[in-house]
């Protein structure tokens, strides 16, 4: 779990980056407000909607119905809950290798900030939120403005065309408890950023390409229970828009197919969801029904296409000897539908049945083992089910015999603490089959099929020791680690390594505080090297070839010089992202920004 005090400490403004900081596992991260986060070997879909992911993205409960993560800003987020490995139980299609939960901040007392700074590659930023709570109402909101011109690489060569107009960010949580344990909430999220440059390769970058980007989304829910606490339940109704414009001005893009008309992607998304847990003793029992319904529209494709799914859920956890040994069982059923409306009128539906089952062991009060399995599955879009097209040339006809992909996860684990010390180590193995790919006719024409399948192995351990509690300091002095090591991430079609992996993802660093306004973090964030297809060649097929490994180094620190109940607390903040000018790609052909300074000033009351 990352919480808000880490957040705080964090260079980064979204969770894209955040992630890459963190270590959990590989990005790929472009200029111009694009980036997909991984876990365990597994991805979110970086375009458009989230239902082609093989990770799964929440927000507040409910899927964020994106795949950037870019788009998702952490100014008014409490915490991010991590779950690595299947989570298709509780949550359904695309949480392979793991689920990302985004809760955003609930008001609990009264607050207001104002913050504002600028620095490298003029880049400037400010926000203003606060809480509120009182009669029965909570409040707690953000709003975000960012702007930055070109960046440098860490070869200080300036790569054009990687700026944007602006960026903005809103979150608003907004609540009434009219009895106890009951409220009614209304959540807002939006996001937007205008003409972020789309530069294409360094190496002949594109500059007058652009980008326009939105996402918002609208989320209410009522939270229950008895007063003894013995029933629970929840529903909620939510409704949201992602898009995605890219404006390729045809005098710098000249070819066959460029006819200067922006090109767009739009979906739309709504859900529903109803939950109900009961608590007997030692036992809880939790059912729920989840329904969901996409509608995607492409401009490079004629076919406007609907997916719609409900599903049924049960879980239960129980635990004997003592509150020592705890097991949980969870089953999900699944119906899907999907409907190309666009021109054919074709439609397919399936169904799933996913379970799991997971053990812990408290054999100390320190000292926990734990053993789980679960499945996991993505059912494969509208489109690679009942297509039928012509596009450039080239008919498209979707396959109705496809199967989802699917994955089963063993994995075992042990968590100690005691006192400062945290500790975990796990060891997972997963099988992956009936990958869904591209597959060309004799006849030229395209459609999919279920081929392949791979082995992901391997450990995560995080690790974090508060040097001060232990030498009964007044400061915090925290050293951390947080390290994935992939022992076994094969193709079983090709017998090689899985493309687009990194073996080894880790974030190490320390953080010095004294509790009480100053703090300083040094973090190291090393990704390890990859095999990718050289799309920058130009050749088809591309070749393959090694992206190096990259160590990127932040330092950020911050002073609050001046506080009073009449005034409210001054915070002076400085970082330095980038601390030794690495250079570095999360993609090959797209370098990231060298070292850049950003000096912010905060007022809280």
């Amino acid at each position: 779990m990352i919480d808000r005090e880490e957040l705080d400490q964090s260079v980064s403004r979204n969770v894209g980056d955040l992630f890459a900081e963190k270590g959990v596992g590989h990005i790929q991260k472009y200029p111009g407000n694009l980036t997909s986060i991984g876990i365990r070997g597994f991805r979110t879909d970086t375009h458009g909607n989230d239902l082609q992911g093989h990770v799964l993205v929440l927000l507040d409960g409910r899927r964020a119905g994106t795949g950037n993560m870019a788009k998702i800003l952490t100014k008014n987020v409490e915490r991010i809950e991590i779950i690595r490995g299947p989570g298709a139980v509780q949550y359904g299609s695309a949480g392979m290798g793991g689920v990302v939960n985004i809760i955003t901040r609930q008001g609990r007392d009264n607050s207001l900030f104002v913050e504002g700074g600028g620095g490298s590659f003029d880049t400037g930023e400010g926000s203003i939120g606060g809480t509120f709570t009182g009669n029965g109402f909570d409040f707690a909101g953000a709003f975000t403005y960012q702007t930055r011109g070109d960046y440098d690489t860490g070869s200080g060569d300036r790569y054009p065309n990687t700026g944007l107009n602006y960026e903005t960010g809103v979150s608003a949580n907004l609540g009434y408890s009219f009895a106890e344990n009951n409220r009614l909430g209304l959540n807002f999220t939006g996001f937007e950023v205008d003409e972020a440059g789309s530069p294409e390769y360094f190496s002949a970058p594109d500059l007058d390409d652009t980008a326009d980007k939105k996402n918002y989304s609208l989320d209410t829910r009522y939270t229950g229970g008895t007063t003894s606490g013995t029933w629970q339940w929840m529903a909620r109704y939510f409704f949201g828009r992602d898009e995605n414009t890219w404006h390729d001005p045809t005098d710098s893009n000249p070819s066959f197919w460029d006819d200067g008309i922006p090109s767009s992607n739009t979906t739309d998304q709504q859900g529903a969801q109803a939950q109900v847990t009961a608590v007997f003793g030692a036992s809880t029992l939790t059912g729920g029904f989840d329904w969901l319904e996409y509608e995607v529209e492409n401009s490079w494709t004629p076919n406007k296409t609907t997916y719609a799914n409900p599903a049924l859920f049960l879980l239960a956890k129980t635990s004997v000897l003592d509150n020592r040994l705890t097991t949980n069982v969870g089953l999900r059923y699944d119906w899907y539908s999907v409907e190309v409306k666009e021109p054919t009128g074709r439609d397919e539906d399936q169904s799933r049945l996913t379970p799991k089952l997971g053990l812990a062991w408290m054999i100390t009060d320190g000292l926990k083992v734990r053993a789980q399995y679960a499945q996991a599955f993505m059912m494969p879009s509208a489109d690679q089910l009942a297509a039928d097209f012509t596009n450039w040339g080239i008919r498209t006809v979707g396959n109705p015999e496809l199967d989802p992909e699917k994955s089963g996860t063993y994995e075992g684990g042990v968590d100690f603490e005691r006192k400062s010390l945290k500790a975990s180590l796990t060891y997972f193995y997963t099988d992956f089959e009936d990958k869904i790919v591209t597959d060309y006719s004799a006849d030229g024409s395209q459609t999919w099929k279920n081929l392949g399948d791979a082995t992901i192995a391997g450990f995560e351990t995080e690790l974090s020791y508060d040097l001060g509690m232990g030498l009964n300091w007044s400061w915090e002095v925290r050293p951390y680690l947080n390290l994935t090591i992939l022992t076994q991430y094969e193709d079983g079609t090709t017998g090689e390594d899985l493309q687009y992996v990194s073996g080894t993802n880790y974030a190490t660093g320390l953080v010095v505080s004294n509790g009480d306004g100053i703090f300083c973090r040094f973090n190291v964030a090393y990704t390890g090297s990859q095999e990718v297809n050289d799309w920058e060649s130009g050749l088809f097929p591309a070749p393959v070839v090694t992206l190096s490994s990259s160590t990127v180094a932040d330092l950020v620190g911050s002073w609050r010089f001046f506080e009073s109940e009449t005034a409210g607390a001054f915070t002076l903040r400085g970082e330095v992202r980038n601390l030794f000018d690495e250079e570095y790609a999360y993609v090959k052909g797209y370098p990231m920004p060298g070292q850049s300074l950003y000096l912010g000033l905060r007022w809280d009351f």
